[in-house]
């Protein structure tokens, strides 16, 4: 038997879904809100944590009994790995699940913002017709240049599916895949400078770490073409919020769309919001209903593993 704690509140009709899922005898509960001391009173007694988005400090990794923390999803800069190893708290996450998800939100946000697809649903909401307004900045995808940073699991999904629009994919990442892979792709090899410069589209794809941290900052907006489309779906971190507002108002680049933030849920006060050219979501980009129980059977696989002594799913390790 054994306590499993999802970590990012949740309603009690998701963990009655959530519960057909566990191992014979486990118990699901959540905790009451993201603040610090209801997080720590939700892992008293509990062998197991789940988090989304809530962040897992050094105060929780040492929790007695704590033996594992798993990510729903890929992202995993909200837990803390040193304090982790210090606790000898197994990490995991699902590599991968939300590769085809991400890929497909991208691919939506890039066609909402080239077709003005939010902007004329918004007037139209507030009783305009804008469609001779938006005509002159609408665009099509199709023979595009479109730029990826980060050429991971959801970066190869988004290459495939921007074959069908008969893009020229540029990627870049710290290490460029071997020609041959990157071929079969459709995809060819820039590094930052060269990709910012050249790509009427950019998104952001990429991991949040030391090297990506504030990646995509005022120098770098600056040095993408003029009148270019930008969309991040990877960690709020990898972009300066603030320069990118300026480089929307200023008209350099013609529209934006943002699915992470620096600070979730996003503050009111955030330079993004209420720009007409900027899409802003509630980092939904890896939600999918379809992919549910996928994710739920593979989180409690490897959690199971652990408390048998069993070896979890190796792709799926941190610590």
């Amino acid at each position: 038997m054994a306590r499993i704690v999802l970590l990012d509140p949740a309603a009690p009709e998701r963990l009655d879904r959530i519960r057909p899922y566990l191992p014979d005898g486990w118990t699901l509960h959540t905790a009451t809100s993201r603040a610090s001391e209801d997080q720590l009173e939700a892992l008293s007694e509990a062998e197991f944590a789940i988090t989304g988005d809530a962040p897992v400090d050094a105060r929780m990794m040492a929790v007695p009994g704590l033996r594992a923390v798993h990510k729903w999803g890929v992202g995993y800069d909200n837990i803390d790995i040193d304090a982790a190893r210090a606790s000898g708290v197994r990490v995991l996450r699902t590599t991968g699940s939300n590769a085809v998800a991400v890929a497909e939100t991208t691919l939506g946000l890039i066609l909402a913002l080239g077709r003005n697809l939010v902007r004329g649903h918004a007037g139209i909401a507030a009783g305009a017709w804008a469609k001779g307004e938006l005509a002159p900045s609408s665009m099509t995808l199709s023979g595009r240049t479109v730029g990826i940073v980060g050429l991971g699991y959801i970066g190869a999904a988004l290459a495939r599916l921007l074959v069908g629009f008969g893009c020229d994919v540029l990627y870049t990442k710290r290490t460029p895949i071997p020609e041959a892979e990157a071929a079969a792709l459709g995809v060819r090899y820039a590094p930052l400078d060269v990709l910012l410069s050249e790509a009427d589209v950019v998104t952001l794809n990429c991991e949040l770490n030391d090297s990506t941290r504030n990646l995509i900052d005022r120098a770098a907006l600056d040095a993408m073409k003029p009148g270019a489309l930008l969309v991040n779906v990877a960690r709020g971190g990898v972009l300066v919020e603030a320069d990118l507002a300026e480089a929307i108002r200023s008209g350099h680049l013609a529209g934006a769309a943002i699915d992470v933030f620096a600070e979730e849920p996003i503050r009111p006060d955030n330079p993004l919001i209420g720009l007409d050219r900027v899409i802003l979501t509630p980092h939904i980009g890896a939600v999918s209903a379809t992919s549910f129980s996928t994710s739920i059977t593979r989180i409690m696989r490897n959690l199971n593993a652990i408390a048998t002594g069993t070896p979890p799913q190796e792709i799926d390790v941190l610590v």
